[in-house]
């Protein structure tokens, strides 16, 4: 995906900026107003987020849109996020105070005095808010691309300059973001929301499978809450074969997720069953390399389930 992050001081001119740079490179413009509207639509107007679920709520919904379009975002703290994707070109825009305070007197209508206090309230909150939502006060340094000085530059100018850079970078260059990594990162996000309390908005129905025991069940209401496609045990796996080439063993793994290509076995019974299961799976991945499987073992699935509240 290619995503362009776009903050500034308060009393600078990023949003305006950010509009002409999605322009220029064709990217989708996603603004603070935006973004409050897309999380009371996905989580309901009413619906009170903590200030520490904010980062992977937005993580969510720009997750989602990035696998439709790169993206142009314009609101403070959005250069912590997606921090270790290369397509991602992190802006600030900053300005003299005077620059600042002139551009709020003919904004608002307002003699200097009055501007001067409302810059004060604005950085003020803003400071605030980014604490809350980020633990970070202000934008460090190391975690910005490019800072850019709008004091003798135009709003077109530095769009120009911002269209160059990620250019330059080759943001772009891995196109959209894919459906794999992206049901990883909402994977990510969904256990960090549940710590929360927060479910992902919708109704999720379970699947009718017969089960073999309450663990496989328990598991399976586990990824339909996070909505991970999975199969039930969905294949067999020859490990031995007599001289006429007639299978003697088989190995089935109790889920799939196609998503991730990944089979995952629950070891959740008695030592002694244990080991004859450790050796089918040595023996699966001997014979079969290429397959991906982890196995979950009894503490290592208690420790899944109650880390995030389900055990129910």
């Amino acid at each position: 995906m290619a995503l362009v992050t776009v903050s500034g001081e308060p009393g600078c001119r990023h949003e305006e900026i950010a509009r002409l740079a999605a322009n220029r490179l064709g990217f989708r413009l996603i603004t603070e107003a935006e973004i409050r509207a897309m999380i009371a639509e996905e989580f309901g107007a009413e619906t009170a987020l903590p200030d520490k679920a904010y980062a992977p709520v937005l993580t969510s919904i720009l997750a989602r849109l990035a696998t439709q379009c790169h993206l142009v975002v314009s609101t403070p703290g959005m250069e912590f996020l997606f921090r270790s994707y290369p397509g991602i070109l992190r802006v600030h825009v900053v300005a003299p105070e005077s620059r600042r305070l002139g551009a709020l007197m003919l904004g608002h209508q307002m003699e200097r005095p009055a501007a001067k206090q409302l810059l004060r309230h604005l950085e003020a909150e803003e400071r605030k808010d980014r604490l809350r939502k980020f633990r970070r006060a202000a934008p460090p340094p190391a975690s910005l691309d490019l800072v850019i000085n709008e004091e003798a530059l135009e709003a077109e100018q530095i769009a120009g300059l911002i269209e160059s850079a990620a250019q330059a970078k080759t943001i772009a260059a891995d196109g959209m973001l894919s459906a794999s990594t992206e049901a990883h990162l909402q994977f990510q996000v969904r256990l960090q929301l549940a710590k929360y309390g927060i479910a992902p908005p919708g109704a999720v129905t379970l699947k009718e499978t017969v089960f073999a025991n309450q663990s496989e069940e328990i598991f399976a209401n586990l990824l339909d809450f996070y909505r991970i496609a999975w199969h039930y045990e969905p294949k067999s796996f020859p490990l031995q074969w007599d001289k006429d080439g007639k299978v003697l063993e088989a190995f089935t793994p109790d889920f799939y997720l196609p998503e991730f290509d990944l089979y995952v076995e629950l070891t959740t019974m008695k030592q002694s069953l244990v080991t004859k299961k450790n050796r089918k799976v040595k023996l699966l991945r001997s014979i079969y390399p290429h397959i991906n499987i982890q196995v979950f073992y009894q503490k290592d699935f208690q420790n899944l389930i109650f880390k995030h509240g389900l055990s129910g």
